[in-house]
């Protein structure tokens, strides 16, 4: 069994309460115990940092180090917020984990909020998971009726309620001080930090805020201890991933696999291989965010540290594959009018960057292209790069910034010729 979260997920009846209390899912057990036997909350804070669970959303963050962050004696209320504003391209993992199995979320969230002292939580989804916002509405429903949430969890005494709130459709609220000032009812731009969310964050309390991913780990943590997390992964990456593997793969879709298996396995072995008439060129590892690699990395291993080392992010896990038939030139364009059109503005270097570099790609793209241009666009990376309030500065600039260092010789020619001949070529092949 290499599945945590993906075990079950097949079962027609999961998203029903009855499903997720069945003896073989054994839904709400782990909770019921912990509320049932008092478990002291810094138990399950040490027990989840032990367990070396690291954030899924994309910054790798220990999670048991973030909520031990969170003061114990302050006069302010304690929120955890859930980050299941699933907008970065590539990536389709959180969708499947609500959509599917809704209660192992509320399960972890009931787990999560005592261990921090939370007393209000929020699920903050994106605006177009309009099916899968009502899943959580009815899942939750579910639990209050059964007194899982409200003013007596699990007959405890602890009081927990959960607050389902739907965001507007901007990537920017993925980043979680936006989040915030969104959830918060103002226009979602990134805070200043310091002062960081745990110390002061939703209306001024400490906040904790961890991706759907993340917290749906956490029952596997509680109930059956650290060590058997770490049983999967590596010694500094433990535990499993979603991969969402999409492009001309014969099986795209999620997978769940323990961290540290190569690209190679997840590409060929998971997904069956690239599809007839396509060859592995490239692939974006982490979601649309992080560096590019190109084929000759296909052997490198899907966890933190390995994909640092060789030059790109395991980020949120969006493997985007990319074939001989695709231009570099083009698909960045894409990427960086994406970012372009999602910057909210705030920070200059991003808010302008990101209009420059789509200019100058499109140019490139339409035969208007300068000899200058691909020097140009990696001194316009290193401007983005460190100076924004939030990292869509730097999500906007290393897909650029390794695009061009990798496939330079594309760029060049595309200047020169004043056309895609990448293209023209895999057109050829098939003829």
């Amino acid at each position: 069994m290499n599945e945590i979260l993906f075990r079950h997920i097949h079962r027609p009846d999961l998203r029903g309460l009855a499903g997720y209390e069945s003896p073989e899912v054994g839904g709400y057990a782990v909770a019921r115990r912990v509320f049932g036997d008092r478990v002291a909350p810094a138990e399950i804070i040490e027990t989840v940092k032990q367990s070396g669970l690291r954030g899924r959303g994309g910054a790798g963050f220990p999670t048991g180090m973030k909520w031990g962050f969170v003061p114990k004696a302050t006069a302010e209320p304690k929120y955890l917020v859930v980050n299941a504003d699933e907008s970065e391209p590539g990536t389709f993992k959180d969708r499947e984990l609500m959509e599917k199995n809704p209660h192992l979320l509320l399960e972890g969230i009931l787990l999560s909020s005592y261990a921090i002292g939370a007393h209000l939580a929020f699920i903050y989804i994106r605006g177009e998971f309009v099916q899968v916002a009502g899943i959580l509405e009815q899942a939750l429903a579910e639990a209050r009726a059964k007194g899982y949430f409200g003013r007596n969890v699990f007959g405890s005494g602890y009081e927990l309620e959960l607050v389902v709130h739907r965001g507007a459709g901007a990537y920017i609220c993925g980043e979680e001080t936006a989040l915030l000032d969104s959830l918060e009812g103002y226009r979602g731009q990134p805070r200043l930090k310091p002062p960081f969310p745990a110390v002061k964050g939703l209306y001024g309390g400490p906040t904790v805020i961890n991706n759907v991913e993340t917290l749906c780990n956490v029952p596997y943590i509680v109930g059956e201890g650290p060590q058997a997390f770490r049983k999967f992964g590596t010694e500094k990456s433990p535990g499993t991933k979603v991969f969402s593997v999409s492009g001309p793969v014969r099986r795209p879709g999620n997978y769940e696999l323990p961290l540290g298996v190569s690209l190679r396995t997840l590409i060929e072995d998971v997904c069956g291989g690239m599809r007839e008439g396509h060859q592995l060129r490239a692939v974006i590892p982490g979601g649309s965010s992080v560096p590019v690699l190109d084929a000759s990395k296909v052997d490198t291993r899907l966890d933190f540290e390995s994909l640092q080392a060789a030059g790109s992010m395991l980020g949120s896990a969006g493997v985007i594959v990319m074939s001989h038939r695709m231009c570099m030139v083009r698909a960045t364009l894409n990427l960086t009018r994406f970012y372009r059109h999602e910057s909210c503005g705030k920070c200059t270097p991003c808010r302008e960057g990101t209009y420059w570099m789509e200019k100058i790609l499109d140019r490139i793209e339409h035969g208007l292209g300068q000899p200058s241009d691909p020097d140009l666009l990696l001194d316009l990376c290193g401007t983005l790069l460190g100076r924004s309030f939030c990292p869509l500065g730097d999500a906007a600039a290393m897909p650029v910034e390794s695009s061009v260092r990798t496939f330079r010789e594309e760029y060049d020619a595309h200047i020169r010729e004043r056309r895609c001949t990448v293209r023209e070529a895999a057109l050829a092949g098939t003829r």
